[in-house]
């Protein structure tokens, strides 16, 4: 595997999550009795519905911008709630001259069984955007596997971890030059520390 200075960027991809609230009527005002006096009367007011119960914040469970230990400055986009509508959180890491990237995207599952099943359904779907990848063990998290090639058009070089810790499931994606692949290292480090801001955010 030939390695490269990791120099992360990406576009951030942001997500909307909405709130409905409906308003309540308003009461009318009271009208006068047969004396003149002016009574209460009752009315129905609109029926309130419930607001839409917002989704967990998993920020927490992201690493931050300074766990990356590479000889270059990082910054990173804001946080995406609930990524392809499922539980969890994702972001992207980046440097100012975007010739590489670092997505990292946290799934939050029912169960561990479920976390396990989406990592091995991605394997396939991940394996299949790169030309002839290679697919190794990683000791990060459970069932770590680190798989890597280039891109299907050939523009650059991909190296993806997948790892669970718990019920969630972890991606993180180095993105750089074609035929230039981030040290084993660095991902197996970068792996570990996401690895346990999952475990202590979930409480594992």
């Amino acid at each position: 595997m030939r390695s490269s200075h990791l120099v992360v960027a990406g576009v951030a991809a942001t997500t909307a999550v909405a709130l409905s609230v409906a308003g309540c009527g308003s009461k009318p005002s009271p009208s006068p009795s047969k004396s003149g006096s002016p009574t209460s009367s009752t009315s129905s007011a609109a029926p309130t519905s419930s607001p839409t119960a917002a989704p967990t914040d998993y920020t927490g469970l992201l690493i931050q911008v300074s766990d990356i230990d590479a000889p270059v400055p990082f910054t990173a986009s804001p946080p995406t709630q609930s990524p392809n509508g499922q539980p969890g959180v994702a972001t992207t890491f980046s440097t100012q001259d975007g010739s590489h990237v670092i997505k990292d995207t946290i799934a939050v599952l029912a169960d561990p069984n479920a976390a396990t099943d989406a990592l091995n359904a991605a394997k396939a779907g991940q394996g299949a955007g790169l030309t002839h990848p290679t697919t190794d063990a990683a000791k990060v998290g459970t069932n770590g596997t680190v798989l890597s090639g280039n891109s299907s058009d050939n523009s650059k070089g991909i190296a993806i971890l997948l790892f669970t810790e718990g019920k969630a499931f972890v991606t993180l994606e180095f993105d750089g030059p074609a035929d230039s692949l981030p040290p084993q290292d660095f991902v197996s480090d970068l792996g570990a520390k996401q690895d346990a801001a999952v475990k202590k955010g979930l409480g594992g």
